[in-house]
């Protein structure tokens, strides 16, 4: 079966089972440059049971060299055509996943720079916009993802039982974050006093849009840095990870940490805090 056929099957399997827009967006661009590539390297349209792991580590190379990936992108590149090969021999349009056989690609974890609740307050003091502000705290008090913070809408904030409904974060799973005693009068302040008058059913809105993007918040948060003359980069993504940070150095229970962010594992969840996680190493070492 020609190659773009068996992705555009494969796409349409991952709508089925319910995979995210964002996640199915991901692997068509990573797939469709494939194709590109090998359609480009034989001059015609390619079978995938012709495909072989010399192709796919021909492919990763020319991501490396000629395209400049770094290690990380690249790795993502692999992940996408295991998933996509593994689909493809389940349904036996080819003998074997050869995408096994490419070596893992090492990928060196970044060191993200957690913030302290010192430098929450002074990034906030130094945010001029005042949505901008809420938002940030937001981030930082309940480890929602920029993309999952700026999707709640009023109705998902119940002040009453003080809880806040993710519905259909990263892979589609929703759960529940408890409003704590210090985030809950930011919100009350927000909501009763702060927030725009809009027709949008979004928490946070301006009152032209009615939403706000998440490029607007990451612009607004880097232009705080460069006003408090900071050399660290911090981002929305920054906010999530000192969340699970200063959870890890309370001594948090990294199972109810993994629940609050939303991961699927603990594996994933340990990126975030992998800092911390030396020293609770050496904690269950002294047993």
């Amino acid at each position: 079966m020609l190659l773009k056929l068996v992705i555009k099957s494969f796409l349409q399997y991952l709508s089925s089972i319910d995979r995210s827009n964002a996640t199915i967006s991901g692997y068509q661009k990573d797939l469709s440059a494939f194709q590109r590539f090998l359609e480009n390297q034989f001059n015609c349209e390619v079978f995938v049971d012709e495909i072989g792991s010399d192709d796919i580590e021909t492919y990763l190379h020319y991501l490396k060299e000629t395209r400049g990936h770094a290690p990380a992108s690249r790795a993502r590149n692999l992940h996408t055509l295991r998933s996509f090969f593994n689909y493809a021999y389940k349904k036996e349009y080819i003998v074997r996943n050869v995408a096994l056989q490419v070596e893992t690609i090492s990928v060196q974890q970044k060191e993200r720079n957690a913030l302290s609740d010192e430098e929450i307050d002074q990034l906030v003091n130094a945010i001029e916009h005042e949505t901008i502000k809420v938002v940030v705290m937001v981030l930082y008090l309940t480890g929602m993802r920029i993309s999952e913070c700026l999707n709640v809408t009023l109705n998902d904030v119940d002040m009453d039982k003080r809880v806040i409904h993710v519905i259909a974060g990263k892979g589609n799973k929703d759960r529940f974050i408890p409003v704590s005693n210090r985030l809950f009068p930011i919100l009350q302040q927000y909501i009763q006093n702060q927030r725009p008058s809009t027709h949008s059913n979004r928490l946070f809105c301006t009152k032209k849009t009615g939403m706000l993007s998440a490029v607007y918040v990451n612009r607004e948060i880097s232009n705080a840095v460069r006003k408090l003359k900071w050399t660290k980069k911090v981002t929305a993504h920054i906010l999530r990870h000192s969340f699970a940070s200063q959870l890890v150095k309370k001594d948090v229970n990294l199972v109810q940490i993994q629940k609050l962010l939303g991961h699927s594992s603990l594996k994933v969840t340990s990126i975030y805090t992998h800092t911390d996680l030396n020293q609770l190493s050496k904690a269950v070492n002294t047993l």
